[in-house]
């Protein structure tokens, strides 16, 4: 008995003590990976520290330099000025533009990372810190476009609606570009008007808009009067829009010598009273109120046979055009155009101002057709041409494209899978 007992003991020691070394071995190999993770941890947190870039981003202001810019984000007078060194070799800091932005990136310790100066949408002046100095060169921004479908409503104006839609203010003008041959966009727009679009959009690799690209299909109901669009190039190859059915929105002349907001204010008569000679005589014109400053398009392409100070017009543009068309736009604050220039339709040739016999700021616009004043308010101009049968059917196929996505939006992956 007593020698079975031994052994019985001496196997359960011997069992004991295997499972404590066991157990030891585990507890050093738990500490090790414990001290693994934590000095993998502490590895992980300084390249994270050395790695994460915190930017903070200003607008360039008027008349602002750059080394003066870099140095509201706190950079000494030393470091602005060698990093606008470096900068001017690789991009003409003379072309800093207002309104630009200035990013600054530092790491979480405050270290400076880089600086970049935004060109345009497609480039960035990078500017790097290193042990010998700053260097800099200009990168393309990486981006990618996209088709979209942006729709609005009208509960002011066309500007305000397409900026509600999450837009810029581009598509606003764009869409008055297209519909300014049918449609007077300081009079006609009125709330719950709706706009629908299908156009490219330029958007970074954050999922910012970087730009816009060709308008492919538009629609604008105005009061329950739809006006569409759609882009097609002619047998020259050169763009332009046209009804679902081939006709042109080009006209010989767009409706308004203004792009937005501006009421008339005196119409065209032959027998006006007027306000500062006190007489009564004809208004061979049309007055848009608008402040200072709006600017005034030409309605129509032609050739520039005066601009200049003249009497009671004040400063004014004299435009001949095609067909024995002739154009004036009067009392201007600013003219953007020289006697003898070609212009083309849609070009801003000036500001609204009130030079000469003004009672204030207005645009007083008229017309002449073969040296006979026209009251323009009532002018009907043939438009340009339809497309050609020879190119209807490729017209066709592309208004089967684009038109269902002005009602039917969820079409529009079919419909890009098909673009060119």
């Amino acid at each position: 008995m007593n020698r079975r007992f031994a052994i019985v003991l001496v196997v359960v020691i011997c069992f004991g003590a295997g499972v404590l070394a066991y157990v030891f071995r585990l507890r050093l190999a738990a500490a090790a990976e414990l001290e693994q993770q934590a000095s993998l941890a502490q590895q992980d947190a300084a390249r994270i520290r050395a790695a994460l870039v915190v930017p903070t981003e200003k607008t360039v202001t008027a008349r602002e330099n750059f080394a003066a810019a870099l140095e509201k984000f706190g950079l000494s007078h030393q470091d602005a000025a060698s990093a606008t060194a470096a900068a001017q070799h690789a991009f003409n800091l003379r072309e800093l533009r207002a309104g630009n932005t200035i990013t600054v990136g530092r790491s979480v310790d405050g270290d400076l990372r880089e600086i970049d100066y935004k060109i345009d949408p497609d480039r960035m002046l990078k500017i790097m810190p290193g042990e010998s100095g700053f260097t800099a060169q200009v990168k393309e921004i990486p981006s990618k476009m996209e088709v979209v479908v942006v729709s609005g409503q009208l509960d002011d104006s066309l500007f305000n609606a397409v900026e509600r839609a999450g837009e810029s203010p581009e598509i606003a003008m764009r869409l008055a570009q297209i519909f300014g041959y049918d449609m007077d966009f300081y009079t006609d727009p009125r709330k719950g008007d709706t706009f629908r679009v299908v156009l490219e959009k330029k958007k970074y690799t954050n999922g910012k808009t970087a730009g816009y690209g060709k308008i492919f299909a538009a629609e604008y109901d105005n009061g329950g009067r739809k006006y569409q669009a759609l882009l097609f190039h002619d047998e020259f190859g050169q763009p332009g829009y046209y009804t679902a059915d081939g006709k042109s929105l080009q006209k010989a002349f767009l409706r308004s010598p203004l792009k937005f907001a501006a009421p008339v204010t005196s119409h065209f008569s032959t027998a006006r009273y007027h306000p500062i000679l006190k007489v009564v005589r004809a208004h061979l014109g049309t007055d848009y109120g608008a402040p200072v400053g709006t600017p005034v398009q030409a309605i129509g392409s032609g050739r520039v046979i005066f601009a200049g100070l003249k009497g009671g017009e004040g400063n004014m543009v004299h435009i001949a055009h095609a067909d024995g068309y002739e154009t004036m736009y009067l009392h201007l604050s600013k003219m953007y155009v020289r006697t003898g220039e070609h212009v083309e339709v849609g070009k801003t040739i000036g500001l609204v101002g009130s030079t000469g016999l003004s009672t204030g700021p207005h645009l007083d616009f008229r017309i002449l057709q073969k040296g006979q004043y026209k009251n323009f308010e009532k002018l009907g101009l043939p438009p340009s041409d339809p497309v050609s049968k020879k190119h209807l059917p490729e017209f066709n196929a592309m208004r089967e494209q684009w038109l269902p996505l002005l009602k039917k939006p969820e079409t529009l992956q079919a419909a890009v899978s098909n673009v060119k």
